[in-house]
C-alpha cells in the first residue's frame, strides 16, 4: 500500500523535530525542504514544485529563530525568512498538478495586541502593532494570498512553545541564576528595535512599555500539544484560517516565575525591574519582549472543536519539560 506523503519545511528546530518524529510514526513518507534539502532547497523552484506535487500534507515551520537581538540585519532576516519561504511554497503549490489538500503554516500568537484587559481569540482578537506583529501579518498574508481551491490553509498562531527550545531555556536560566522573580516593566533608554517592518510598517517606532507590575499575561503551549493540534486539525476538514495554538489556562508573569522556581528548586528569585532585565537579556543575546509583552491568548477554535489538551496547566507542563532535560 502506498504511504501518504507529508512535506515538512523548517524541520531543524525542536518543534520541527517533534513533528518529524510524529509524522513518521503516523506512517507518512517525508519530503524535507530546507536550505540544504535534502529533498528540495529554497533556491530551487523546480525542486519545490516537485516536492509538493502529489503530497497529502504540507507543514511549513521555516524562519530564523527570534532568539536573538533585533539588530537591523536580524530584523530583516526574521521577516524575509518567513515571508519569502511561504511565498515560494505558495508559488510551488500554484504550479503543482496535485497540490496537498492541507497546508499548515507556522505563525505566532504575538500577532495580537498587548492585552491585560481580556483574552484574545481568533473570533474577537485585536491585532497589535510594531515589528513582531508586522512579521506575523506579512507571514499570514503570503499564506492566504492567491487562489488554491484544492488546498485548505491554516495559520498556526503558536504561543510560546514549552520544550527544548530557546524560549524555555531562557526562562529556566533566569530561574536557576536567582533571577526568578517577576519581570517588572518600566521606562528604559529609547530604542527602535521594535519599530514596524515590511510594506506597511505599523506603530510609532518607539519601544512600548507598560506599568504591568509583573501581571503581564503569559500564554504558552507544550510541544506535545503542538503535535496533537496538528493531528487534530489534519483530521477535521472544517478547520481553516488562523488557529490559536495556546494552552487553555494561561498564566501571568508572577505566577510563571514562581512556578519556574519550584520546578528548578531555586527557593529565591530576585524581581527584575526593566533596568536590570535589559542588561541581562543583552548578555543572553535575546529580547526582553519574551517576558514583558502581555500575551493573553486562548485556543477558541481548538476548544470549540473539542481538542483535549495533554498539558492544560503550566506547572505539570514545565515539570515534564524539566524532567526531559
Amino acid at each position: 500500500m502506498t504511504r501518504p506523503i507529508a512535506v515538512l519545511a523548517g524541520a531543524s528546530g525542536f518543534v520541527g523535530g517533534a513533528l518529524r518524529r510524529a509524522l513518521v510514526d503516523d506512517g507518512y513518507e517525508l519530503r524535507i525542504i530546507g536550505r540544504t534539502g535534502p529533498d528540495a532547497r529554497w533556491d530551487d523552484p523546480v525542486a519545490l514544485r516537485r516536492a509538493v506535487d502529489g503530497a497529502d500534507l504540507l507543514v511549513n515551520l521555516a524562519g530564523k529563530s527570534v532568539d536573538c537581538r533585533y539588530t537591523d540585519a536580524h530584523r530583516d532576516e526574521i521577516h524575509r525568512s518567513r515571508t519569502a519561504t511561504t511565498r515560494a511554497l505558495r508559488e510551488a503549490m500554484t504550479d503543482a498538478a496535485a497540490p496537498p489538500s492541507l497546508w499548515l503554516n507556522a505563525s505566532t500568537a504575538t500577532i495580537y495586541r498587548y492585552a491585560l484587559d481580556r483574552p484574545q481569540t481568533e473570533a474577537g482578537g485585536e491585532l497589535g502593532a510594531g515589528f513582531s506583529v508586522d512579521v506575523a501579518r506579512d507571514w499570514e498574508a503570503e499564506l492566504f494570498a492567491g487562489d488554491l481551491p484544492a488546498t485548505r490553509r491554516v495559520a498556526l498562531r503558536m504561543a510560546i512553545v514549552l520544550g527544548d527550545g530557546p524560549a524555555t531555556n531562557t526562562l529556566f536560566r533566569l530561574a536557576r541564576f536567582g533571577l526568578g522573580g517577576p519581570q517588572l516593566d518600566g521606562r528604559w533608554i529609547p530604542h527602535r528595535r521594535y519599530r514596524g517592518i515590511g510594506r506597511h510598517p505599523s506603530g510609532d517606532g518607539r519601544a512600548p512599555w507598560h506599568r504591568s507590575r509583573g501581571r503581564q499575561r503569559f500564554s504558552w503551549i507544550h510541544v506535545d500539544d503542538v503535535v496533537g493540534a496538528v493531528r487534530f486539525i489534519r483530521d477535521r476538514a472544517s478547520i481553516e484560517g488562523p488557529v490559536n495554538l495556546a494552552a487553555p489556562h494561561p498564566s501571568d508573569n508572577t505566577e510563571l516565575m514562581a512556578t519556574l522556581r519550584r520546578v528548578v528548586g531555586m527557593p529565591v528569585g530576585l524581581p527584575a525591574p526593566r533596568f536590570m532585565l535589559e542588561p541581562a537579556m543583552w548578555v543572553l543575546r535575546t529580547e526582553p519582549e519574551l517576558v514583558l509583552k502581555s500575551r493573553w491568548v486562548l485556543p477558541g477554535i481548538l476548544t470549540q472543536a473539542g481538542y483535549g489538551f495533554a498539558w492544560p496547566d503550566l506547572e505539570p507542563a514545565l515539570r515534564d519539560v524539566w524532567s526531559r532535560r
